[in-house]
């Protein structure tokens, strides 16, 4: 069987992770996180490992720093945790302040102290893989190449990777890079499928409208770079929740994915996440939800992956693009 390129370097077998945004209370700079926080980040690790979870995406701003924070509460009160789970975080944004916009930083000047928060906030002495976030259009390789080698050499950092990069922004910072780009985190889901869409579309009309990098997706299997999917349950749109500017295509796909729960004696959650990681590129979904019910909806999405047939996920596939194949 393929495994997933994580785990063919050593790093995490997890097939998904859970993301860490929610935790922490409010993106409120002026308000703490308080006691029932930190309960309900004890309540999703809890179901997220009862499942099989084992990989915790993180980044510096998420709820201002807090979702690291109260994660940091459970591991000291957990001290045996940490050994057997992988973190991950992210820096690089700067939030919008009163003086200043909201921008992008890939300097090593503010790499390093930005790595030393993450770990204060976690009580962590390393994070297993660290993710640049957003692509920044005055990132320098040789600049960052001097932060990477430092936080690796320090043992703070384990692994490298990007969030939301073309192939050409990795090779340009892979170029000067001492490690491998392990990860590359992209929004993918039945709902956002340009990422399929581009590939079918060579030669095609339909095509010009594309906005998926060229051969992005080839280019990190080539490599052998995680593929990590960032909303991959398309905030439940196929799996009970009810919007009111949903599309026809979004309402008749939210029925197939029940009938097919139904008939597999499954969640919808597992069937839209077993139709996206049954792509041979073995893509980890980064599940967004930290409420436990929804997470323990997610146990069955392996299972779910390895037996959805070709014909179920192209019938998911078309039903959400709207149109026909080609």
């Amino acid at each position: 069987m393929k495994i997933m390129p994580l785990e063919r370097r050593g790093i995490s077998d997890s097939r998904l992770a859970l993301g860490c945004m929610g935790l922490g209370g409010s993106w409120n700079q002026t308000e703490t996180y308080t006691a029932e926080h930190v309960r309900q980040a004890e309540a999703a690790i809890e179901a997220a490992l009862s499942i099989g979870i084992t990989f915790y995406d993180h980044a510096d701003i998420y709820t201002r720093g807090k979702a690291e924070s109260v994660f940091g509460e459970v591991l000291k009160k957990q001290s045996k945790l940490r050994e057997h789970i992988v973190i991950q975080s992210k820096v690089g944004i700067q939030l919008a302040d009163e003086a200043l916009p909201g921008r992008f930083n890939f300097s090593k000047e503010h790499i390093l102290p930005s790595v030393d928060g993450i770990l204060e906030r976690l009580g962590t002495e390393y994070i297993d893989i660290l993710l640049l976030h957003r692509p920044d259009p005055l990132m320098e390789p040789e600049d960052i190449a001097e932060a990477f080698t430092q936080l690796k050499r320090s043992g703070k950092v384990r692994n490298f990777g990007v969030s939301n990069m073309s192939p050409g922004q990795i090779r340009f910072l892979q170029r000067e890079l001492p490690d491998p780009i392990v990860v590359n985190q992209l929004e993918m889901s039945l709902l956002r499928h340009d990422w399929v869409d581009h590939g079918i579309h060579v030669n095609q009309k339909a095509g010009l409208k594309d906005n998926f990098p060229e051969g992005l997706m080839e280019m990190m299997q080539m490599e052998h770079i995680q593929i990590q999917a960032w909303g991959p349950l398309a905030q439940g749109r196929f799996s009970g929740k009810v919007t009111e500017n949903a599309t026809e295509a979004e309402i008749k796909t939210s029925a197939l994915v029940q009938q097919l729960a139904e008939e597999n004696e499954t969640t919808p959650e597992a069937i839209v996440l077993g139709w996206l990681m049954k792509h041979p590129a073995r893509i980890q979904p980064v599940i967004g939800t930290v409420n436990p019910e929804r997470i323990l909806a997610c146990r069955d999405a392996v299972r779910q992956s390895e037996r959805m047939t070709r014909e179920q996920w192209y019938t998911l596939l078309v039903s959400a693009r709207g149109v026909n194949m080609p």
